[in-house]
């Protein structure tokens, strides 16, 4: 049977051991904390769903054999573009909010997702991944219902004329695309960034507020501009700036009641949170309401 060895310096020379002191040479060096980065995926999941989504629908339009970079009218309306007629001739609500998912060729999908994808990291930390998720639908579809009403009144003054058997919404193109979402977003920054409960140094918020306010400004020029007959006849382009106007107002009153998620308690973030939702859900089902029995 083998015996436990002696602790040397101790048995063998009847001394107790030498105590170490807190400045001796073979003090064990302290080992740093090592800190787990986040994952992308969870600094801002919705804005992550949100661009997946638009992408997977755009795949399975090319998977339906439609054009990649020039969808007829009839293949985007097939996929629940919107359309004016559709929506109050034919009662086909539901393309307010499908429209916000379609996109008209690769081109229109990369730009739009590349501002969703820029807008929503700035956005999910200050409105959480609900937020983000309510702010792009309910703004979508308050700029979609806004194009609906903007060409509604044409629709109105057609009707008498369109012979019997024919859709009246044959009258006007399709609108799609997740631009009066994006503008929707960033008009619900500008309000939260001015926050002075933000934990950021003001000058740092005020350039990002006007990084936004820019953006909007200048997206909104370049619309009204392509949108001349002068530049869309030679250009073939249509910019449908009434979903962009509608999507940024919404966005700013969306954000109205609310108060960023950083810097604020929980329980105060989601009850304005909720009272931003309930607003916004109350006046579109109101105005749409409104201009079903006025225009159709």
């Amino acid at each position: 049977m083998s015996s436990v060895p002696p602790v040397s310096g101790y048995e063998e020379s009847g001394r107790e051991p030498e105590i170490l002191r807190p400045d001796a040479e073979n003090v064990p060096t302290p080992q740093p904390v090592v800190r787990r980065r986040r994952s992308f995926w969870k600094t801002a999941p919705a804005t992550y769903v949100l661009v997946g989504v638009n992408v997977a629908v755009f795949v399975l339009m090319l998977l339906r054999h439609v054009s990649g970079l020039s969808p007829s009218p009839e293949q985007l309306m097939h996929w629940g573009a919107n359309n004016a007629g559709s929506v109050l001739a034919d009662a086909e609500w539901w393309r307010v909010v499908t429209a916000m998912f379609v996109h008209v060729g690769i081109i229109h999908l990369a730009t739009n997702m590349w501002c969703l994808w820029n807008l929503g990291l700035l956005a999910e930390p200050l409105m959480g991944s609900f937020g983000v998720v309510a702010v792009y639908v309910l703004t979508g579809a308050a700029g979609n219902l806004l194009s609906v009403t903007w060409n509604g009144w044409h629709i109105a003054s057609i009707l008498p004329q369109v012979p019997a058997g024919i859709d009246p919404a044959q009258y006007f193109s399709p609108g799609a695309g997740a631009s009066g979402a994006v503008f929707g977003i960033a008009g619900a920054l500008i309000v939260l960034l001015k926050s002075p409960r933000l934990p950021v140094p003001p000058d740092e918020l005020k350039r990002l507020r006007k990084s936004v306010i820019y953006f909007a400004a200048i997206n909104l020029v370049i619309g009204l501009t392509i949108s001349l007959d002068v530049v869309s006849s030679r250009t073939g382009i249509s910019i449908d700036n009434s979903a962009h106007l509608g999507g940024v107002l919404c966005g700013l009153l969306f954000a109205a009641p609310m108060v960023p998620r950083i810097g604020n308690p929980k329980p105060v973030f989601l009850t304005r949170l909720q009272v931003a939702v309930g607003m916004i859900v109350g006046i579109l089902v109101l105005f749409g309401f409104y201009i079903s029995r006025v225009l159709s």
